[in-house]
């Protein structure tokens, strides 16, 4: 038959990182390119052990339809946890637990987005918020993303031309693609600014747990938790291929947003979800995140490390206190993409910064993972990439 298409879906591009990846698949070519937790960090066992328990105690009934909002003593956990680490007091009732932060972003999407509402978002800015809610077609806004923050000077200039926006997306710590977290006083300028203009910010934080060094940060919806939605995710940190993530919303917005969950998908793998609890309450989450963090710590100052023996000059990049990613800008007069071409011939991948930014004339930085790369394949990578930079400078 004649193919036919929804008109909102004609300008949602495919995810430029997933297409990456088929090309750094290949073994000779060492990737910087996935944002991918380490494999050999997963833990194997004890999640086959809590399988096996769930199991072998609740039988056929871990297996049967859930409830739309979650598995209550997962969403209690989480709860605790916002006071345990950050002083929070929360309602495990406004917890959603979704099929990934991914799940979270287009519930609010279809809830809170109308076509040709202003959305301000991060510049650079994580693609995949930037493809989730591009097919609710929104006018993007992007606010430039500093070593402290967001500018906020750029985002009382746009308030204050009459923009529309109701919605703020940005992650504070460890931002994809930057690297960048927010500083305590960017963070508590931006609460202000929540409260003042009513505006919405989603607080996507799936790396905040990541930090290997510097001072931890509470998050912005500890200081505006109604203008607020917090997002969360295990995927960094536990299993990423159970895709369970959660949404800490404010009691105007729950009831809607699990409204749109029950018309998508009823609810999150159930059977994931008990499995997971049983792993956190058996386990200290904090001991294997000691672990995460001592191998992300030590692979970050390996990449620095490199970097700074191996770089051209003119070349510039972020130093994260946690996260997956560095970010480099290049000179202006290097494209990424093209650095990017140059870069496979030396048999070295990376993510070129483009698809990161709604303005397509950004085209001078990359971003590069050390999550899954050891120190020695690091220090050859890094070689690599800097070879194919020079060569085009």
């Amino acid at each position: 038959m004649q193919p036919f298409f929804a008109q909102r879906f004609e300008k949602v591009e495919p995810s430029f990182i997933r297409e990456i990846l088929k090309v750094a698949a290949n073994p000779e070519i060492i990737s910087f390119a996935g944002g991918l937790p380490n494999p050999n960090l997963f833990p194997v066992k004890a999640i086959e052990q809590a399988c096996q328990d769930v199991l072998r105690e609740q039988g056929a009934a871990a297996l049967q339809y859930a409830a739309t909002e979650g598995f209550a003593p997962l969403r209690q956990y989480i709860a605790d946890r916002y006071l345990s680490r950050h002083g929070m007091t929360v309602n495990p009732d406004n917890i959603l637990i979704t099929s990934g932060s991914q799940q979270a972003l287009d519930l609010l999407g279809k809830v809170l987005v109308d076509e040709g509402q202003d959305l301000i978002i991060e510049e650079p800015g994580y693609l995949g918020a930037i493809q989730a809610f591009s097919v609710y077609q929104p006018n993007f806004k992007p606010i430039a993303l500093g070593e402290a923050g967001l500018d906020l000077a750029a985002l009382d200039a746009l308030l204050e031309q009459g923009s529309n926006a109701r919605l703020l997306y940005g992650v504070p710590n460890f931002q994809n693609p930057s690297g960048v977290s927010y500083s305590r006083a960017n963070r508590e300028a931006l609460a202000e600014r929540l409260v003042r203009h009513d505006l919405l910010m989603v607080e996507d934080d799936p790396y905040g747990e990541l930090r290997f060094e510097g001072e931890h940060l509470s998050p912005i919806a500890k200081l505006a938790p109604n203008n607020t939605v917090l997002l969360g995710s295990f995927s960094k940190t536990v299993v990423p291929a159970f895709r369970l993530g959660w949404m800490l919303v404010p009691d105007w917005l729950r009831k809607k947003v699990t409204i749109a969950k029950q018309a998508t998908d009823l609810h999150s793998n159930a059977f994931s979800q008990q499995v997971l609890h049983r792993f956190l309450t058996d386990h200290s989450l904090d001991a294997h995140l000691e672990k995460i963090k001592e191998v992300y710590g030590r692979q970050r100052a390996a990449m620095e490390a490199s970097l700074a023996r191996h770089c051209p000059p003119g070349v510039s990049y972020t130093r994260p206190e946690g996260g997956m990613f560095l970010w480099l800008t290049l000179p202006a007069s290097i494209s990424a993409m093209a650095l990017f071409e140059e870069a496979i011939k030396e048999k070295v991948a990376f993510v070129p910064g483009a698809p990161f930014y709604v303005r397509p004339e950004i085209q001078n930085t990359l971003r590069l993972s050390f999550s899954c790369v050891d120190e020695a394949t690091t220090e050859e990578g890094i070689k690599r990439l800097c070879n194919a930079m020079r060569r085009m400078l």
